[in-house]
């Protein structure tokens, strides 16, 4: 009988195992190899010809800040603006704005605080930066890229107690839920007082995220939030109008915990919902395409008593004064990028072109605080400022009502040519097109007014060995007349040009080891067409200001054991044309340190216990650009202690001011300035199940 073999046994193919999104960028501790956040495709940190930094989930874990524009203090070249006590602010490169934020690469430029219990990365460009991102960003922006379900299990929670009565909890869970099915939910819940008497927060969040891959060469992401934020509003301390030219800031025998304000009246209140859709699509043959969508509905509302003047010289009056605000916003923005990669003979092409189109509509109203008998301002004792009488709020002539609507159609192309393989250039164009109206909804007066720019970016990176670059760059960002927030049109932005943001960088990049990044950039920027008032409501486009300066950082494993974030940056940034009376040539921008030197280090003792300590510090500054008064510079160390209590348990002790260190923080103008918290201990427990 003729026996017939059996054919061999076949074992079924597993499953490749799911890239998780620190794999994706090479994140390891402090370091991350690659981004997309300037190219909008995963790029080496080496590659890119512009000054970059990259805040990653562990070390916003280790250094445990309670907010955004904490972690940027260890950031070269940036510095906190206080944004009016109701909202994140930034100075990037001298420039002030309150709208370059980004997550996920969508604009999300409302006035809110935002919270980082979801956030994967924060990473800060510095530099205009329109070719990727349109309008604005003329110093720089900051992107929150967000945690998404990435198919890795994680099930991770939790509590946090500190000082001023702290409370926090949190959950990530995540997994695959089946091969082509993954699921994650991040949520947070905090509630607290602040150092500042009378003073408290309440916030929590829940993002839930869905990833589909129907198939090898497609991905599907689907997101959304809903992200609560209520809090005391503060403005901080006035200044001291003692008779000295530059004043100091005025704290009452030195105590920094009094409130100039309302326990009753101040408040900041955000309310967000958004949900994200994209789709990534690779065609072969080196065609690949990501569609992307968010709409986002924002409704916020603060209202302040805060100091409306500088004490008097006898220290015996201040006054106080109050208005109460909405900026409630819808924002649907899609975009669609596309990345060709294709070789011409000898030379290589990265092509990326692609489209944004945005619809931004809401509502700006304001009503002024009055006091008894009318008076839009009260006089208080500036050693006892917290003020406890009635405020009527009405709406006056004068307050702000607008009714607006934006339209925004964009278009890029940037070109990457590996000319050799020492030898990389690219050059690109963006056209914007800013369509913009406003109803004042005072008069029923309808404006509008439509600017189209062209921003060109071109650089070029020399690569003498693989592990190091140095570039040139040149860049140009625009900034409609209507401002950061273009929330009203009146008779002087209506005819005014954009102010335009002129970069020239000069930059060198070395991987030290693969896992360590040492970075340098010298630049000069350009900021002209500045409105500068001229009386009677009217403004002309005559302010400039020119900003230069040196940045470094270090950033990475120094050894096996010690990881480190180091940064320093020097900057000159100086008003070079008339904006004011009080702001003419040489003055100085306000809140911009010469000298700024950032050190985050964290040492692996054994495989339980490590341990890290950061030093920030802050040369002098100005709260205004007219240079009247000065914030004195600043040394704060911050240090924490982490203990694998078992396999899945840890402990943390973070203290942030470990010496107490009296300093002023930030400003909103000459007299809103904020003290800098004293010792503040956290307390945090994590497990893992």
């Amino acid at each position: 009988m003729t026996r017939t073999a059996a054919p061999p046994t076949v074992a079924a193919a597993s499953p490749p195992t799911p890239q998780g999104q620190d794999a994706q960028t090479g994140t390891v501790g402090v370091y991350t190899n690659s981004t997309a956040t300037a190219t909008k495709t995963n790029t080496p940190i080496l590659n890119i010809p512009q000054s970059l930094n990259v805040v990653t989930k562990d070390q916003i874990k280790d250094q445990s800040y309670g907010s955004l524009t904490d972690v940027t203090r260890y950031i070269p070249g940036v510095a906190v603006h206080q944004g009016e006590g109701n909202r994140d602010e930034l100075v990037i490169r001298g420039v002030d704005s309150s709208a370059n934020f980004f997550v996920n690469g969508f604009r999300d430029d409302v006035q809110i605080y935002r919270d980082l219990y979801n956030t994967q990365s924060v990473e800060v460009l510095r530099g205009p930066s329109a070719l990727t991102f349109g309008r604005g960003a003329g110093g720089g922006l900051l992107n929150r890229t967000l945690k998404e379900a990435d198919g890795q299990r994680i099930l991770e929670a939790s509590t946090q107690f500190g000082s001023y009565n702290d409370r926090r909890v949190s959950l990530d869970a995540g997994n695959a839920l089946t091969d082509n099915v993954a699921a994650r939910l991040n949520m947070f819940y905090e509630k607290s007082d602040t150092f500042r008497d009378f003073t408290n927060l309440e916030r929590f969040g829940f993002n839930p995220t869905v990833t589909f891959k129907p198939d090898d060469a497609t991905k599907i992401k689907l997101s959304y939030e809903h992200y609560h934020d209520d809090r005391i509003a503060d403005r901080g301390n006035p200044s001291w109008a003692n008779g000295v030219i530059p004043s100091p800031p005025f704290a009452p025998a030195g105590n920094l915990s009094t409130f100039y304000g309302s326990p009753y009246y101040n408040k900041a209140k955000a309310n967000v919902d958004s949900v994200m859709a994209s789709i990534d699509h690779d065609f072969g043959n080196g065609l690949t395409v990501r569609n992307a969508t968010i709409f986002a509905d924002y409704h916020k509302f603060y209202q302040n008593v805060y100091p409306g003047g500088a004490v008097n010289a006898a220290a015996t009056s201040v006054n106080l004064s109050a208005y109460q605000h909405w900026t409630n916003r819808r924002n649907l923005i899609n975009q669609t990028d596309f990345t060709y990669k294709v070789a011409t003979g000898p030379v290589f092409h990265t092509l990326a072109f692609g489209a944004e189109f945005g619809r931004q509509e809401g509502i700006d109203a304001r009503n002024t605080g009055t006091f008894g008998g009318g008076a839009t301002t009260v006089a208080v004792n500036p050693f006892a400022p917290t003020y406890f009488g009635p405020v009527i709020f009405q709406h006056l002539s004068t307050d702000g009502n607008s009714k607006y609507r934006l339209n925004t159609e964009s278009a890029y192309v940037r070109d990457t040519v590996d000319v050799t393989k020492w030898l990389q250039l690219i050059g690109g164009v963006r056209v914007d097109r800013f369509d913009l109206s406003a109803l004042d909804q005072n008069t029923n007066t309808l404006r509008s007014r439509v600017d189209t720019k062209l921003s060109p970016q071109a650089a070029a990176i020399l690569k003498p060995w693989d592990n190091v670059s140095v570039y040139t760059a040149y860049s140009v960002s625009y900034l409609p007349a209507s401002g950061d927030q273009f929330s009203s049109l009146n008779s002087t932005n209506l005819i005014l040009d954009p102010q335009k943001f002129e970069n020239v960088e000069l930059g060198a990049k070395w991987n030290i080891n693969p896992r360590l990044l040492a970075s340098a950039a010298i630049y000069n920027l350009n900021r002209t067409n500045v409105p500068f008032p001229i009386g009677g409501g009217i403004s002309v486009p005559s302010g400039a200001q020119r900003i230069q300066g040196f940045e470094a950082s270090l950033t990475g494993f120094v050894t096996g054991d010690w990881q480190a974030s180091l940064g320093y940056a020097y900057t000159d940034a100086r008003v070079t044309s008339k904006s004011s009376p009080t702001i003419v040539p040489g003055n100085r921008v306000q809140l911009v340190p010469y000298n700024q030197v950032s050190l985050w280090n964290k040492y692996q003792f054994n495989p339980w216990v490590s341990a890290a300590l950061g030093v920030i510090y802050f040369s002098d500054s100005f709260a205004a650009s007219d240079d009247q008064v000065k914030l004195p510079g600043f040394v704060r160390v911050d240090t924490g202690l982490y203990f694998k209590v078992t396999d899945n348990v840890k402990a943390q002790l973070n203290v942030e001011n470990l010496f107490n260190k009296g300093y002023w923080a930030s400003a909103d103008g000459n007299n809103n300035i904020s003290p800098g918290q004293g010792r503040t201990v956290r307390v945090s427990l994590t497990a893992k199940f």
